[in-house]
């Protein structure tokens, strides 16, 4: 059996541990923060200790065979009960994903804890603070640059053919999702032009290149979204 001072150290370590994750998602106002963080990886640390060495006696009995890794193992699974409650689905975004796994990772955390993995447990927290907080701003950036949109364009017919329309908007033939043009009154056409995988800057360019051309009477640009798969968004920043 551990000593009683080793007991308080772990725990005092995954305490310490889950608190620096907890700050970063405090920071952003999420209903998971400090507290919440602080008490999974405590919860698992303990767990942790009490599998490892809280059934010695137990085990020194004759004919009993007891596997001490069984309760941390449920702990894996059973911290996902917690991580689903942060989890919201808002239309067809879902917000808080990234807090769950943030969740599930400080119980690992406590888990290192708990068998005495200073080292790992320490190494686990930076690296996981730096893909919370760190990586963010790159993620950000490139989600900048997958937007998708739709043009609506006005345009006396034959204004400008399919070829003519992807030099002016400056994209590929995979960028156009979809090229639908509809007769309208006065000798006009409709054309509704699907973008997907564009910069912001590119939308902007684009449109306004669009409405210098001779023969174009009107252009919006509508439905400017953060493309993802399956319109599932990890919004919780």
């Amino acid at each position: 059996m551990i000593s009683d001072p080793d007991i308080a150290l772990r725990l005092a370590v995954a305490a310490l541990l889950g608190s620096l994750v907890g700050l970063e998602r405090e920071r952003l106002m999420w209903s998971a923060g400090i507290r919440t963080h602080m008490l999974v990886s405590v919860g698992a640390c303990l767990f942790m200790i009490v599998s490892a060495y809280g059934f010695q006696e137990a085990v020194q009995m004759p004919h009993v065979v007891l596997d001490p890794s069984r309760i941390a193992a449920q702990v894996v699974s059973g911290i996902g009960f917690l991580g689903a409650g942060s989890i919201l689905l808002r239309g067809n975004s879902v917000r808080g994903l990234t807090t769950a796994a943030s969740i599930w990772s400080v119980a690992a955390l406590g888990l290192a804890s708990g068998g005495g993995m200073y080292f790992a447990a320490s190494i686990s927290t930076a690296i996981i603070l730096i893909i919370l907080a760190g990586i963010k701003p790159l993620e950000e950036a490139y989600r900048a640059r997958v937007q998708t949109c739709v043009v609506h364009m006005r345009a006396e017919r034959d204004a400008l053919t399919a070829d003519q329309l992807k030099k002016v908007l400056s994209v590929r033939g995979g960028q156009i999702r979809r090229l639908h043009v509809a007769p309208a009154e006065n000798d006009l056409e409709d054309t509704t032009i699907h973008l997907v995988r564009v910069s912001e800057a590119d939308i902007r360019t684009g449109a306004a290149k669009l409405r210098d051309q001779p023969g174009v009477l009107d252009v919006r640009v509508t439905g400017k979204h953060k493309e993802s798969v399956a319109k599932i968004a990890d919004a919780d920043r």
